[in-house]
Parts: C-alpha cells; structure tokens; sequence
C-alpha cells in the first residue's frame, strides 16, 4: 500500500478553513469540493490511458483518452457524497458506485448497509472517497468488497488520515494482490480514545450535512 500526502499550500489553507469549528455547513461543503478536485488531480495520475488520434486545425497529432473500462468512482455513505462533485468534475466521463457502510461506534468495525455497484468490475480502476481514515476499518473493508467484485486497481482519496488507520489498513489488506494507494490532505497526529482523529476537523458527515440522519 503507498500512501501519498499532497504537499501544497492551496490544499492546506483549505484544510484549514474545513478544521475550524466555526466553519458552517455550506461553506464546508464548498471547500470540500475545492479540496477532493486538487486531491483527484494527484490521485488521478496513474488513470489508465489508450492512445487517439485528432486533427487540430493545424495538423493531425496522437494525444489520449480514458481507456475503456471506465473508472469507477465509488463514495461509502453518507459522509462520502459530500466528495462526490468534486471528483466528478475532474473525471465527468468516469461511472458511479455507492457503498454503503456504518461504523459501530462501539467495536469500531464496519458492515455494509447498502451497495449500487456492477456485479463484475474485473479490469476496472476504482476511486473510492471516504473523508477520513480513522481506524482504517471501513475503508479496510470498501476496499475488499470492491477487489472481491474483481476490482485490480484500488485508490482511496482521503481529507485526512490517521497513523493507525493507514497501519491497520495495510496490515489487513497485506494478502491483497491489487495495487491499493491512499490520496490525502494530511496525516494527523493519533486517534483519540473514541477512534476520531486529532487534532481532525471533527464528523465529517454531520458538518457536511447537520445532525440529522
């Protein structure tokens, strides 16, 4: 597993702005928008390619396009959705799936509760978002559904991670044979006693949304 920490003065003065307490719901939104396109342009580098020819109005010339089968972007509810748009509009041409997954706020695993996915994504690069990667649980098992439908190419765009999420993360995909990175804004500093991360910027889903749900 690689873990790619984007090193950027843009993605860090959002990062901020998305860490303040006193950050409201909609402009919290807003800038997570911003954020996950910057963290799509680096997590997007390794997208696969097929060659095409075009004619500009100069002369022809060999450039690229996505290759076939499509990308598929993959955000595990609900918090997830909040990334959604800003991925999109760097890969407008990629398909969409959704996961559904809850963390039990008292073992800290996770369980699938919903899916919208092919029954079949062998040969297909996925892109799943998921704001924080705390105890590495939920994301650790996304990411095995999706190698499990067939999946042989694994990139997870994170706001922020923590060290014992990456670590368990690693250590519970190690018998994977499918290349898996981890795109993020930051690394904190540790999980607090309840598994959030510190100093973090707090649920993600309720500042994304509010309270309810």
């Amino acid at each position: 597993m690689r873990t790619h920490v984007v090193d950027h003065p843009l993605v860090t003065h959002k990062l901020t702005t998305l860490r303040d307490e006193r950050t409201d719901s909609p402009t919290f939104r807003a800038l997570t928008d911003e954020l996950v396109a910057l963290l799509a342009y680096e997590a997007t580098r390794d997208v696969r390619v097929a060659p095409v020819e075009i004619t500009t109005p100069v002369a022809p010339t060999t450039g690229v396009r996505l290759a076939s089968p499509k990308p598929l972007v993959v955000p595990i509810l609900r918090a997830g959705l909040g990334m959604l748009d800003g991925m999109m509009r760097l890969l407008p041409t990629a398909e969409v799936g959704f996961l559904g997954m809850v963390r039990n706020e008292q073992t800290l695993e996770a369980s699938t509760y919903a899916e919208r996915l092919p029954d079949d994504l062998s040969g297909r690069q996925c892109y799943v978002l998921d704001p924080m990667l705390a105890t590495g649980g939920t994301l650790a098992a996304a990411i095995r559904f999706l190698v499990d439908r067939g999946a042989d190419h694994i990139t997870a765009i994170c706001l922020l991670t923590a060290p014992e999420g990456c670590a368990r993360l690693e250590q519970e995909l190690a018998d994977l044979d499918v290349p898996v990175t981890v795109v993020t804004a930051a690394m904190d500093e540790r999980l607090n006693e309840k598994g959030y991360i510190v100093p973090g910027l707090g649920d993600a889903g309720d500042r994304l949304y509010g309270l309810a749900g």
